[in-house]
């Protein structure tokens, strides 16, 4: 069930698990326009840094380079592990399993919350039971609340928030019928049209809710500096002649800072109050 805090009007101190995607960034933003305070970043990178991409249950890779940028660019603290991506439990329903990669999140946030006195956990879940059921377990054990702002939002209107909201999201990994490497390094806002086509000829998941695309946030309302992105390269992960699988590598990023915007660090809300 979810909890209405507005009604409740609980404040809290949240830990964004952050992947820089556009759910858990506009999961941030959600959570800021309620009047809660984020407190800290929390991000899972692949064991090896020379990994760019894992089949994880769990976990978006992809890009995950460029996530440290976020320490800046919200002005927020990051905390950072790393994991193999390895389910050895795969039921929904998740139970204590030494090596999961569901612990080294729980390795994670138990750093975070020692080092923060955090109260919440914020994740940018949409419709997956299996994600969302091993978040809440991890913050059982904790003693933290979850909150996944975006949980069961209607995927095309909830993706066009975004982008009204001011979000520039690019696309850095495809993996869907419909989709392939010349959709690449575009906005959803450039995509938007084709997106919504393929939907209505394949049952495409506008937000990507099927692992048909990834995304990265350049640029957002919260964001005191642009991420302008280095040394892409494309790299394709598997010709597969209906659902190629693309994705991009980073060599490095150049933050821009803007003008006249106010941060995450004191808690501001996102509509400027």
């Amino acid at each position: 069930n979810r909890i209405n805090l507005r009604a409740l009007s609980i404040k809290l101190k949240m830990v964004a698990l952050v992947s820089g995607g556009k759910d858990s960034t506009f999961s941030i933003y959600k959570c800021i326009k309620e009047g809660h305070e984020i407190v800290a970043l929390a991000h899972l990178s692949p064991a090896s840094p020379d990994t760019q991409e894992m089949d994880s249950f769990m976990y978006q890779t992809v890009g995950h380079n460029v996530v440290h940028s976020l320490e800046v660019a919200l002005g927020v603290k990051l905390f950072k592990g790393t994991t193999k991506g390895v389910a050895i439990t795969q039921d929904l329903a998740y139970t204590e399993t030494p090596d999961d990669e569901v612990e080294d999140l729980f390795s994670l946030l138990s750093r975070v919350k020692s080092g923060t006195g955090c109260t919440a956990v914020c994740s940018g879940a949409i419709f997956s039971t299996y994600q969302k059921n091993r978040v809440e377990r991890v913050c059982e054990r904790l003693g933290l609340v979850s909150i996944a702002p975006l949980w069961r939002a209607e995927q095309g209107p909830l993706l066009r928030e975004m982008i009204e909201s001011g979000f520039t999201i690019r696309i850095i990994k495809v993996a869907s019928i419909g989709l392939n490497q010349r959709n690449l390094g575009k906005t959803a806002d450039e995509l938007w049209e084709h997106f919504t086509e393929i939907s209505r000829k394949y049952g495409f998941n506008v937000c990507g809710e099927g692992g048909e695309y990834e995304s990265l946030v350049t640029d957002c309302p919260l964001f005191s500096h642009r991420i302008v992105l280095e040394g892409v390269k494309q790299v394709c992960h598997s010709e597969d002649d209906i659902a190629p699988v693309w994705y991009e590598t980073f060599g490095g990023v150049t933050l821009e800072e803007k003008e006249g915007v106010i941060g995450t660090s004191l808690g501001a809300r996102a509509d400027g109050s």
